[in-house]
């Protein structure tokens, strides 16, 4: 079966579109390059601009199935890669000793007792389609792990020691997403194409809210958007992004609002402030809002 792609870019933003996800132009070409030239795709930006939003996207795109690993700190190959079902072991040996057999170390080690973990999973996918495959938040794991990545990266290939060598028959689709919280090494950046994902700029976030929050009218997005790109300025410890914009637009409509006011605002600041400092600066650009637009035009020169 043909690799999945795209015809040219597009199809790209088209079928991305059909799935409520609004591309611009770098990336749907980041996209469609990696798909073309069969590369992973390493996808960083800052927390919240649809990174992770934009795997799943590409998965529903091509209609095909989308398999997630969630980096975290530790996370090695028994998380990743594969691991051997102990249990069931354990219970053949004792079901050999019972019929005073034994077994050897090569009669445990085999396929019967491997269990794939995400990665070993799209490399032995046999199923219609080729498997999206998402490394999330890639810099949360520990270096050792880059490591572990390097011959699936580069050969779509998994080694289990006792066994021998899986390669794909068709290389999965891989994206890796990081929030940049540490460097990555540069063997894995070689292995992958590249894209920074901008937070957008107003227009495009005005259209991705009404877009993505359609109860939501329109007044309330536009003020959304300028009061969230302000709070960004300011010296926040989780400055909000664009999914944080969703959340709170949602949680704006939800209580009924149809403008940003304070009341509702401040009962909603769960979604965009995600710290007591940041909540305690954000009121305070509410604050200064709400005098800006209560201050009383200066009089008229009388002189005049």
């Amino acid at each position: 079966m043909d690799q999945p792609g795209f015809a040219d870019l597009a199809d790209v933003v088209g079928r991305f579109d059909a799935q409520d996800y609004l591309l611009d132009e770098g990336t749907a070409s980041a996209i469609y390059l990696a798909l073309a030239l069969g590369r992973p795709l390493l996808l960083e930006g800052e927390p919240g601009v649809g990174k992770t939003t934009a795997a799943k996207a590409l998965a529903a795109a091509l209609d095909t199935t989308l398999i997630r690993l969630q980096c975290y700190e530790g996370l090695g190959a028994g998380e990743a890669l594969y691991d051997w079902n102990y249990q069931r072991q354990l219970l053949a040996i004792r079901m050999a000793e019972s019929r005073a057999g034994r077994l050897d170390e090569s009669d445990l080690f085999t396929e019967e007792f491997l269990l794939p973990r995400p990665i070993l999973q799209c490399v032995r996918h046999r199923g219609t389609g080729t498997p999206v495959l998402l490394v999330d938040e890639i810099d949360r794991a520990d270096d050792e792990f880059e490591a572990l990545l390097l011959e699936f990266l580069g050969e779509s290939s998994v080694t289990v020691p006792e066994l021998g060598t899986f390669t794909a028959e068709r290389p999965p689709v891989v994206v890796l997403t990081s929030n940049r919280s540490r460097d990555l090494h540069d063997a894995l950046r070689r292995r992958c194409l590249y894209h920074w994902i901008e937070y957008p700029k107003p227009e495009r976030a005005v259209a991705i809210l009404r877009r993505t929050v359609p109860e939501a009218n329109t007044a309330l997005i536009a003020q959304v958007t300028e009061f969230v790109g302000d709070a960004r300025g300011l010296d926040l410890d989780k400055p909000p992004g664009l999914a944080e914009s969703i959340d709170w637009v949602s949680a704006l409509a939800a209580l009924g609002a149809t403008e940003l006011s304070r009341v509702e605002a401040v009962a909603s600041l769960g979604a965009i402030a995600k710290t007591p400092d940041d909540r305690d600066s954000i009121i305070a650009l509410l604050d200064d809002g709400e005098r800006d637009r209560a201050a009383p035009c200066s009089a008229p020169d009388a002189t005049r």
